[in-house]
């Protein structure tokens, strides 16, 4: 039997924070999955804050997750627009309210505290973390809805990020957010290069 440490801690972490969520007031009105995709939709690229990206993050029926949107939706915290080009698609924006709900409240401040008091360890965990989390996903063959930055379309033209794959232009802002479409730079593999336009 492997040692169940690490999956003890994380479950002591992942306790903590739905206490700590609950007691918030500006998260009292929220169920957890409504802040989950709420949070999600404030990190996600334009190819990735659909409802069916939602539902892939999430890892939850597409039912379940429509109802929590509409109830976003309701609550004034997400609205939904059209796709320009696809006009089945429709992409889901936070609110300016959605926005000081989780600027207020995030990250949750035993976390940070806790962060802050760690000093140099603190990059450290992070790092281990997130290698540990891309070893669970490229195991279970997970999509990986990593940070475009970190893709291996991710280019840069003329100064500018550019998706290797969509074979378009991304503002600058877009580099530091979740993908859909992220697929982990091959160990060992070549850095993102800068091409001249």
């Amino acid at each position: 039997m492997t040692d169940s440490n690490l999956f003890d801690l994380l479950e002591r972490f992942s306790s903590l924070t739905r206490v700590w969520f609950r007691q918030h007031p500006l998260l009292a009105e929220l169920q957890p999955i409504q802040l989950s995709a709420l949070m999600y939709l404030a990190r996600c690229n334009n190819y990735s804050n659909t409802p069916q990206a939602v539902t892939e993050y999430l890892g939850l029926t597409k039912g379940t997750v429509s109802q929590s949107l509409k109830a976003l939706e309701g609550k004034g915290l997400i609205v939904k627009t059209q796709d320009a080009r696809d006009k089945r698609s429709v992409h889901l924006y936070l609110t300016d309210a959605a926005r000081s709900v989780l600027d207020g409240s995030l990250p949750p401040a035993f976390l940070a505290l806790g962060e802050s008091r760690m000093g140099e360890h603190a990059g450290q965990l992070v790092t281990l973390l997130g290698e540990l989390l891309t070893e669970v996903q490229r195991s279970a063959d997970l999509p990986s809805f990593g940070l475009c930055s970190t893709c291996r379309f991710h280019e840069v033209v003329g100064g500018s990020p550019f998706c290797g794959l969509t074979r378009e232009q991304l503002v600058p802002g877009d580099a530091a957010l979740i993908c859909r479409e992220h697929q982990p730079l091959m160990p060992h593999g070549p850095a993102p290069r800068d091409k001249v336009a």
